[in-house]
């Protein structure tokens, strides 16, 4: 029988070759944008249209899945993924249709990561849950990171629908663990009600203060993933420019770019475990500040160091670390404000919102790119970055206000505060 530290590993194992096919466009974006003419702002528009297709099905598969199960919905968003995005690979021909096969692979994703989330706080206690949904999230990370890893260079070499390929198939695989795992799971091992022994808490859906904690702690959260998934989705772009303004040539600097970006990422996806751990010991509250404040800091410098590909990588390693840390603790948080009967639910409706910056923040970012680089159409060929990267700058502001918020005028805000010391709604 599997124990929790065996059924969170290869959760997390399925998690990472489900979500390969993320950032796959965005590896191969500027060999897409040279063989159909595509200029920054529609690079970005497709960034957000999968990022929209999160949004459109995350609230609804988070509500389905408190009725008909999670085991469901997890297999049939992930199978779906791999098909759409292998669709995407061999029959995508014009901005349209990249539009469309995009869409349908952001939407088969939006099912997968929040369900998760929900499934795994279900079986892991609150003292252990920072370091289980940290290491979930930092397995989505290192799948974003796969995506440049195996898509730039197989791209560089084979072309763009070979780089696409290659990362679309893992999702398969991907299925057949998590289709194994959800068939038998070790019930003995992880059980747990979700019940926790908070002092003077009503028998709500979310007890001590209705939804004013799960609402700011959604709203902090929102200002985060603008920051985050903005980021994300065009360092590999800018990590190109940079190539390029270094004398490297189109087609090389896609593939030095792209694990330049893999890289960067990739460093997010420890930084998840090691601050879920930290934020399971000092508390929520002090692990989202503190992270918003050095990932903010941060992208108001990176823009200007887009000239240097080291100073750049430096900087870029720094937020790519403090960008994600926080993330799973958004989650973490609201689930311990809330009962297990409404989890998925709520989890769900956060993950939308959140994501539903993920759907402005990159097209706002292109539009930043080509207004300042006087209408350039290929983003790889930008040098002047500062003003789009400095609007990421802004965005975790958002998110430190709500937290603040949070924490000094609602008495859910005590849940995020003390770590283990804390109490919990379960």
């Amino acid at each position: 029988m599997r124990s929790k530290t065996g059924i969170l590993i290869l959760m997390c194992l399925s998690m990472v070759l489900a979500y390969i096919p993320w950032y796959n466009y965005s590896a191969v974006a500027g060999l897409l944008s040279k063989q159909y003419h595509l200029n920054s702002f529609e690079v970005g528009l497709v960034i957000s249209v999968f990022q929209l297709g999160y949004v459109i099905v995350v609230p609804f598969t988070g509500w389905l899945a408190d009725r008909v199960g999670i085991r469901l919905i997890l297999m049939v968003a992930t199978i779906l993924t791999a098909v759409f995005s292998t669709a995407f690979a061999l029959f995508a021909d014009s901005y349209v249709s990249i539009l469309i096969l995009r869409l349908l692979t952001g939407m088969a994703a939006g099912a997968i990561y929040a369900p998760g989330m929900a499934l795994l706080s279900n079986w892991f206690e609150p003292r252990r849950r920072g370091m289980a949904l940290g290491a979930y999230t930092g397995a989505l990370v290192a799948a974003y990171a796969g995506s440049y890893f195996i898509a730039a260079p197989v791209a560089a070499s084979f072309g763009w629908r070979a780089g696409v390929l290659w990362s679309s198939l893992p999702a398969f695989v991907g299925f057949v663990i998590l289709f194994w795992v959800l068939e038998s799971p070790p019930q003995a091992h992880l059980a747990f009600d979700g019940a926790g022994r908070p002092a003077a808490m009503l028998p709500q859906p979310c007890p001590a203060g209705g939804y004013a904690g799960p609402g700011l702690v959604t709203l902090s959260y929102m200002g985060h993933m603008w920051e985050l998934y903005t980021f994300w989705g065009w360092i590999g772009p800018a990590m190109v420019a940079a190539a390029v303004m270094s004398g490297v040539a189109v087609t090389h600097a896609v593939a030095y770019g792209g694990v330049l970006a893999a890289v960067i990422i990739l460093i997010g996806a420890p930084a998840c475990y090691l601050w879920g751990l930290a934020a399971d010991r000092f508390g929520r509250y002090f692990s989202i500040v503190f992270a918003l404040v050095c990932s903010g800091a941060a992208e108001f410098l990176i823009g200007w160091t887009v000239h240097s590909v080291l100073l750049m990588t430096i900087v870029g390693l720094w937020i790519g670390f403090w960008v994600i840390a926080d993330s799973a603790q958004y989650k973490a948080g609201l689930t311990e404000m809330s009962e297990k009967r409404v989890r998925t639910t709520l989890l769900g409706f956060q993950s939308a919102l959140g994501f539903l910056m993920g759907v402005f923040g990159p097209a706002a970012f292109g539009a930043l790119v080509m207004a300042f680089n006087h209408g350039i159409v290929n983003p790889v060929h930008a040098t002047v970055w500062w003003p789009a990267f400095s609007i990421l700058g802004l965005s975790p502001i958002i998110g430190i206000i709500a937290a603040m918020l949070l924490h000094h005028y609602t008495r859910q805000g005590q849940l995020m505060t003390g770590g283990r010391h804390s109490v919990s709604a379960g």
